[in-house]
């Protein structure tokens, strides 16, 4: 299973391998923006920094090539990939479906004590976003979200957004001042619609959160930012 990159409960426990802690540091190093898209990965000197052999490096590497984050390259060696638009696409078609319905189960399970929990969330991150401190932000972004999904009452469900998000450009999408800006607003809507004990008011906010990151990744990217890929896709 996918370890969650960032900072939910099941993330900050031990990992199980050496491999799993190079995959889980090396995708905190690409989200934040310290390794960049494209930038070569020598083995060498992830060995080196991770005070370990070639070996778990190497395998670290094909996780991570099979999460879409690094692309293999004979004679050339290993390097960040570039955000695939089409990639992105079906990440965020399959987080709509998944992150939709956990959000719904969640709502009927939260208690009053969980909201002051998420609404202490939403302010951590819009300070944390006021002193344009964009690690903390991404830290307590996946805080809030996984405080609902983990209290969905399918732990598998759960496990599976999980591995959704290690293949989303977080490193773009965070790195968008007005879609910070834009963010903790709608972060105050999810809050409001799931204490209001409705799932589909719940369901909606998610969905529009959802819908404008996408959206302004896309705009970044020089796609289409006015067309919704969920909804054209039911066209």
């Amino acid at each position: 299973m996918p370890s969650r990159e960032g900072c939910d409960v099941r993330s900050q426990q031990p990992l199980g391998t050496k491999r799993d802690q190079i995959v889980d540091d090396l995708r905190q190093l690409i989200f934040s923006g310290e390794i960049r898209r494209g930038e070569r990965l020598r083995q060498d000197a992830l060995a080196e920094r991770f005070q370990t052999s070639i070996t778990p490096v190497r395998e670290a590497f094909r996780i991570l090539e099979s999460d879409g984050l690094v692309i293999s390259e004979p004679h050339r060696g290993v390097r960040v990939a570039a955000v695939d638009l089409a990639r992105v696409e079906t990440i965020y078609v399959l987080r709509r479906l998944a992150e939709t319905y956990a959000m719904r189960r969640a709502t009927v399970r939260v208690s009053a004590l969980d909201m002051r929990t998420a609404e202490a969330l939403v302010a951590d991150m819009e300070r944390a976003g006021s002193a344009h401190d964009s690690e903390q932000v991404r830290r307590l972004n996946r805080t809030f979200h996984f405080f609902f999904y983990d209290r969905c009452g399918m732990p598998g469900l759960a496990d599976h957004i999980a591995s959704l998000w290690t293949s989303f450009p977080w490193d773009v999408l965070l790195g968008l001042p007005e879609r910070l800006r834009a963010s903790g607003e709608e972060h105050r809507e999810i809050v409001r619609a799931v204490r209001s004990g409705d799932p589909d008011a719940a369901a909606a906010a998610i969905e529009n959160h959802l819908r404008e990151g996408f959206l302004a990744v896309t705009a970044h990217l020089g796609g289409d930012e006015t067309t919704d890929s969920f909804d054209d896709d039911l066209v």
